[in-house]
């Protein structure tokens, strides 16, 4: 018994070294800095995406100043086109026109939009790796976060989906569920 306890002191040790040992890592680069800070939010955004049912995709709030406001599919759809539009920006190329209404991909139900949304945030991901120090200050141009840099536009791509997915919250609530990111901690509030 004592050699079995022993044992588990011992696992106990090496897995919280292990887990401090991964806190304290930080980003070795600059597309590692932003990168991590835009898988975060895109983790929330799109476990908010698929927790929505599909029935309430179509839902905007009622109750108060909401005129004019995005459905839920067309938070996430604004969201991934502008995704796209960002990073297109960086590596140079024209981006969609027209993300402030969702952009030209036909993308309509909760599965389209979903992969829509993941499809963005890979690309968005390759684009980021290409960011570095010779070249994270290059002006970029464009009509969705330009003039800038390139560094610039990715800190206002995480940005920006932090700030939908503040909007999409509130869509989550109002139909009575509890955002995911909230529900990891057992929480009904957060």
């Amino acid at each position: 018994m004592r050699n079995t306890l022993l044992f588990g002191f011992v696992v106990l040790a090496l897995l919280a070294a292990s887990a401090s040992a991964q806190r304290d890592e930080v980003p070795k680069n600059i597309a590692d800095s932003i990168a991590g800070t835009l898988h975060w939010s895109e983790q929330q955004f799109a476990a908010a995406a698929e927790v929505m049912p599909e029935n309430k995709y179509l839902f905007i709030p009622s109750a108060g100043n909401f005129e004019g406001a995005r459905s839920f599919a067309e938070q996430v759809k604004h969201v991934a086109c502008a995704n796209f539009a960002f990073f297109n920006e960086i590596e140079g190329k024209t981006p969609p026109e027209l993300c402030e209404k969702g952009g030209p991909n036909p993308a309509k139900s909760k599965a389209e939009l979903v992969k829509y949304l993941k499809d963005s945030f890979e690309y968005g991901d390759r684009v980021l790796a290409t960011i570095n120090p010779q070249n994270a200050l290059d002006r970029v141009e464009g009509r969705y976060g330009g003039p800038n840099t390139k560094l610039g536009i990715a800190v206002t791509a995480v940005w920006h989906v932090a700030d939908h997915y503040g909007q999409i919250v509130e869509y989550l609530r109002m139909s009575g569920i509890v955002p995911p990111a909230t529900q990891q901690y057992g929480l009904k509030v957060r």
